[in-house]
């Protein structure tokens, strides 16, 4: 076998920069984290774990941050052009990781490091500069308070064309707890606050200047090869024709058909006017398709508005998430205001997953009389109502008025108003639902509940085989499986580092290593470290208290039934959910209350955790 250091892929080097006492350092990567993890979010994952003691509070200078890169990112494999950001979340307290791709993620490779660890708080507002020759904690008072974009132009100004930026914006400097990092303007490492962490450290960016362009790989002309094979039969094929031709908004019609999509604070299923906001829509907008980097799919729609009111607002986006959550579910029929309020968010850093969802938590709450006007500074929050959606975003990213609740999402909103305001505060573990309503798909409810980050959907896809498959989307029986497989695959694909639009397989994710790396491994290999990972992060959170009781969906989707489309009637009863959650846990060794057992740590070599199991 290869020994773990010669390994092609790898650079051999992660940063460690202490902010605290102004030192950096490149350190050996760890050949027993790559064995065992891979990358990404595999070496993420057990870092975290062995740096974090249980308790640290996400916003102090003890909470780490991590930005991981992969064996296969910038290589040449398709679809590898992504980063993964590690640390604790500030928005629920579990182990958080994100991903974003453009061209600043392939640049961490390209300067030489297989990740950046981030320890402690500078003691005033730094960037982080790495160059090809040198790394330095640079002064960043003059990008106080700046948005996104104009940040990012400040430093490719500065420190020239070959230079790629990751920064917060406002809402990151006042430490929004669903805060995002953005780089190149509009990707995002989006979900679960990695923003106020970042922010928290004082540290408004990390700007990657670098001349390399290559990444040796162990058998290049096999590669090659089986890349342009790839690129014929997979990427060029009919499962990546929606990327290719309109990206994620093609996913407004599937779900607005199978009675999914978010529509006034997840109160319905289907939007009357979802065909104004759909792909098809879009195309008007649209002024291109693009890609990241080196990547053959080009799923990005680059937008830009030509009349009206948002004339001249131009994007990269948007995705069907910011869509739904900003669209459907807070009542907006125009596309070109979600294109604006998009840019908005964007520069001012901010997920707008959570954003839009508590924007429409906070629009019932003033449709109930929860919210009053002067609540609000006058603004009529209701579905619909453009002015005050657009406005709104100004007070929660500089916590001004009600903002300031606002900035801490659907969970805290709910602590704020009272009474019986949780019975539609749409959440779990504190991370707002993305934008699938699980009572058309009884499968996301146990992909949502068994998530590390707290409601996501990206662990696990499950609705891609029923509601938008050819599975019954009501019948749970099977369902358990299938999630814990997609979880295990894609924290395999994760640490790669894959995008996820890519339909990648175990047996492509050997091949695409072993013949970058040098060292073989198979499927079965893989397989196991998915699990190992999965189990690490279930760990983390265990350490942090959660049980059994956090897995459960809310209350609107257990007991109110769905009003339209094929969901009408339909929701997820506690003993249809307890069914699935039941067998989930079994199927993963797990004890009932979702710990994983001493047998299951030892069978993925995980003895040195078993030390944190609750007695």
């Amino acid at each position: 076998m290869v020994s773990a250091m010669k390994l092609k892929g790898y650079t051999g080097k992660i940063l460690w920069v202490d902010l605290t006492k102004g030192k950096i350092e490149a350190k050996d990567t760890p050949k027993d984290l790559i064995k065992m993890f891979i990358g990404g979010r595999g070496f993420g994952a057990k870092l975290l774990y062995d740096l974090l003691k249980p308790g640290v509070d996400p916003l102090s200078p003890e909470n780490v941050l991590m930005f991981m890169s992969g064996p296969l990112v910038a290589t040449g494999a398709p679809a590898a052009a992504r980063a993964a950001l590690i640390t604790k979340s500030p928005h629920t307290g579990t182990f958080l990781d994100c991903y974003a791709a453009g061209d600043w993620p392939s640049w961490i490779k390209l300067a030489g490091y297989d990740g950046i660890v981030i320890m402690g708080k500078a003691k005033k507002l730094s960037y982080l500069y790495i160059g090809d020759d040198t790394v330095e904690i640079r002064d960043a008072s003059h990008l106080k308070g700046k948005g996104v974009l104009e940040t990012t132009d400040i430093l490719f100004r500065e420190l020239g064309i070959s230079t790629r930026v990751a920064c917060i914006g406002p809402a990151g400097e006042n430490l929004v707890e669903f805060a995002s990092v953005m780089c190149d303007k509009h990707h995002a490492f989006g979900r679960g606050g990695g923003g106020a962490v970042m922010g928290s450290k004082n540290l408004k960016a990390i700007a990657i200047s670098t001349d390399n362009k290559t990444v040796e790989v162990a058998k290049p002309d096999e590669f090659m090869k089986f890349v342009s094979e790839v690129i014929k039969t997979e990427i060029k094929g009919p499962d990546h024709e929606w990327a290719r031709t309109d990206g994620t908004p093609i996913i407004v019609d599937w779900s607005n058909e199978a009675g999914v999509l978010p529509t006034h604070n997840f109160q319905r299923g289907v939007f009357k006017f979802a065909d104004r906001i759909n792909a098809e829509a879009l195309k008007k907008y649209r002024e291109k398709k693009d890609a990241c980097y080196r990547c053959p799919i080009a799923c990005r729609n680059i937008v830009r508005v030509k009349r009206g009111k948002y004339a001249g607002v131009r994007i990269d986006g948007p995705e069907y998430e910011t869509i739904a959550m900003s669209g459907s579910n807070c009542g907006i029929k125009r596309l070109d205001a979600i294109i604006a309020w998009n840019k908005k968010v964007d520069d001012y850093g901010m997920d707008t997953i959570s954003l839009g969802a508590t924007i429409a938590m906070a629009m019932e709450a003033y449709q109930r009389g929860y919210l009053k006007k002067e609540d609000l500074d006058g603004l009529e929050l209701k579905f619909g109502n453009e002015e005050a959606w657009l406005k709104i975003v100004d007070y929660i990213a500089f916590r001004k008025g009600i903002g300031d609740v606002l900035a801490g999402g659907v969970k805290k909103l709910a602590e704020y108003l009272g009474e019986d305001a949780w019975k539609f505060a749409i959440h779990i573990k504190g991370s707002e639902f993305p934008a699938y309503d699980p009572r058309g798909s009884f499968s996301m409810a146990l992909a949502y509940g068994t998530a590390d980050r707290g409601a996501d959907h990206l662990r696990s896809w499950p609705i891609a085989y029923d509601a938008f498959g050819d599975l019954d989307p009501f019948e749970v029986e099977d369902k358990p499986q299938i999630v814990i497989d997609d979880q295990n695959r894609n924290s395999v694909k994760w640490s790669m580092v894959f995008c996820d639009f890519y339909a990648v397989d175990y047996e492509t994710m050997a091949k695409f290593y072993t013949l970058v790396t040098g060292r073989e491994i198979t499927k079965e290999e893989l397989m196991k470290i998915g699990e190992r990972i999965w189990n690490v992060t279930r760990m983390f959170n265990v350490r942090e208290g959660f049980r059994r009781k956090d897995d459960y969906p809310p209350y609107r989707i257990m007991r109110e039934a769905g009003k339209a489309g094929p969901s009408k009637g339909k929701k997820v009863t506690k003993a249809i959910y307890e069914k699935m959650l039941n067998k989930y846990y079994k199927l993963r060794g797990w004890n009932r209350e979702g710990i994983p057992t001493k047998k299951k740590l030892r069978q993925l070599g995980l003895r040195d955790l078993i030390k944190d199991l609750p007695t």
